[in-house]
């Protein structure tokens, strides 16, 4: 499965409500297990759906690697795979928080000296609203389901609407930040990931020597 393009281009402006962010994710979970993964949006929008798409492959792989019936092989190809989307995926979560502070930036947001830190970034914030559209999309799905039992569809249930209220409440903390972060009462920062797995001058088993 293929994800939307990168863009190219320069860094977005921040747009939108959090809520129209996390909507975005909702759509696209529900688009992309019925069409082709395309990515209609501009902007920071864009980047926003950029960041989901690598969840959403980052999920499914992580759903053969548990399937028992799966080869070796196969279950060495999907690992590789992992890597990457997860490298992916937390490159762009340092891009959104690099919009984030250009933004900041270009709209002249004078910073309280003594402003605190956030315990974690917008990015990573939008990076959790995006695992959890794919959960919530899940449990939904495990909710249809004919072949269970009235106690299996009673766990999913209580499970589903605890994962709405989760998705609630770090929605509104997410806006709270971004409105505290461009009214200056909070300084951002990008918090770097720094991945040493992936890298062969850190990593002594991808090394030659």
């Amino acid at each position: 499965m293929g994800g939307p393009v990168e863009d190219s281009g320069r860094t977005p402006k921040v747009t939108g409500s959090v809520q129209d962010w996390t909507q975005l994710q909702i759509d696209c979970v529900r688009r992309w297990h019925d069409e082709p993964m395309a990515n209609p949006y501009s902007g920071w929008l864009r980047w926003v759906c950029q960041q989901h798409a690598f969840n959403f492959e980052l999920w499914h792989e992580e759903d053969v690697a548990r399937n028992p019936s799966v080869t070796d092989a196969r279950i060495a190809e999907v690992k590789r795979s992992i890597d990457r989307l997860n490298q992916q995926r937390n490159d762009w979560i340092e891009k959104l928080d690099d919009a984030i502070t250009e933004s900041i930036q270009q709209s002249s947001v004078v910073v309280a000296e003594d402003a605190p830190i956030n315990t974690e970034t917008p990015g990573s914030a939008i990076d959790r609203l995006s695992i959890m559209s794919l959960r919530l999309f899940h449990y939904a799905e495990q909710l249809q389901r004919q072949d269970v039992d009235a106690e299996h569809r009673s766990k999913v249930e209580a499970r589903w609407l605890l994962c709405q209220v989760q998705h609630a409440d770090l929605s509104a903390s997410l806006q709270t930040l971004i409105d505290d972060i461009f009214a200056g009462r909070k300084r951002h920062k990008t918090y770097r990931q720094m991945k040493m797995y992936n890298d062969p001058s850190l990593n002594p088993e991808m090394s030659d020597s």
